[in-house]
């Protein structure tokens, strides 16, 4: 009987690390390799969806909502710049916002996107404490666009 109750000991334990591991293991794959990762999908002129299904914010801007002027030509923008590419994602403080998308600054082809977009007067530099690395360079980036009368500030 006592090497019966052993052997269910020893079957009991095998789940639990069995378990364990299996938690590990899936902890570990869905984790996103930020140096090279592929924009799948455009959600509007500031978010994008990444392998794995991951939604990226962009820091330090804010582009047009579905309802405002420059709404499709921001997404397009965004589209243009990203769609289909292997970017890199630069984190700042904060990991994610309260809608569980990862924010980051997003690079591709050695351009900052988010600063990209201020740039060509598709976004405005909008700041989110505690998300400030780069925010004087938006600020910059979103005068030059003033000055020239891009995209947003272009007004007829």
């Amino acid at each position: 009987m006592a090497h019966h109750e052993f052997g269910l000991w020893n079957r009991g334990w095998l789940i639990v690390a069995l378990a364990i591991v299996l938690a590990l293991l899936a902890t570990g794959c869905s984790k996103v390799n930020e140096a090279a990762v592929l924009v799948t999908r455009i959600i509007d002129g500031d978010t994008i969806e990444i392998e794995g299904g991951y939604r990226v914010r962009y820091i330090g801007i804010d582009t047009p909502e579905i309802s405002e002027p420059y709404y499709l030509k921001a997404t397009e923008a965004n589209r243009s710049l990203v769609e289909g590419k292997e970017i890199r994602l630069e984190k700042d403080v904060e990991d994610k916002d309260e809608y569980g998308r990862l924010l980051r600054y997003v690079w591709a082809d050695g351009t900052m996107i988010n600063a990209e977009l201020v740039k060509l007067g598709y976004a405005y530099s909008y700041s989110y404490p505690p998300n400030l690395k780069y925010q004087s360079y938006f600020l910059q980036m979103e005068k030059e666009a003033r000055e020239h009368k891009r995209g947003l500030w272009n007004k007829h």
